[in-house]
């Protein structure tokens, strides 16, 4: 039976990596990182390939085709790095996008938690210094999450509704 309080915590991390709709964003992400990496290492091996082919051609060109197809070279490496850098950070705002959305999305299940419990507030179990353990609804709160949102992922989950409020109690 869940303890009464006004106060109650939940941990964000655990909310998000063990509900539905984390997993399956976390899922979509690591699927993303591993494309980007097994790219890089095509255009690495690539890259060897092409710079030690230009190695062995050095002694029968001249001086300035050598000079030429080097500095051409660097600046392919340098345009793909920046190319590839690109792709990361738009992985790492992807990321943060997605998380954002999970919470803008989690606010009207977790307000139903609120009032369901007769709470003013849930704070992050982060900002807590000392709690009961009781007051944590963690698991509750991925229950209500993964009923709203299922796996549905940042892009096709709902926009949410305002959080309901608690009715005001009569003095």
């Amino acid at each position: 039976m869940p303890v009464a309080s006004p106060m109650l915590m939940v941990d964000q991390e655990r909310l998000f990596v063990e509900s539905a709709f984390g997993r399956a964003v976390l899922a979509r992400e690591t699927a993303a990182a591993e494309t980007l990496a097994a790219e890089n290492s095509e255009i690495e091996a690539r890259l060897v390939a092409q710079e030690q082919d230009l190695t062995e051609r050095r002694a029968a060109l001249s001086v300035e085709d050598f000079t030429a197809l080097a500095e051409a070279f660097d600046a392919e490496v340098v345009r793909i790095r920046s190319e590839q850098d690109g792709k990361a950070r738009d992985l790492t705002r992807g990321r943060e996008s997605d998380r954002q959305e999970f919470f803008r999305a989690a606010i009207p299940a977790l307000g139903e938690l609120l009032v369901e419990r007769k709470a003013v507030a849930i704070i992050d179990k982060s900002a807590l210094i000392l709690a009961l353990s009781a007051i944590d609804v963690t698991d509750a709160a991925i229950a209500k999450v993964d009923a709203a949102l299922g796996t549905e992922g940042p892009a096709k989950a709902p926009d949410p509704a305002p959080a309901p409020q608690p009715a005001p109690s009569s003095p």
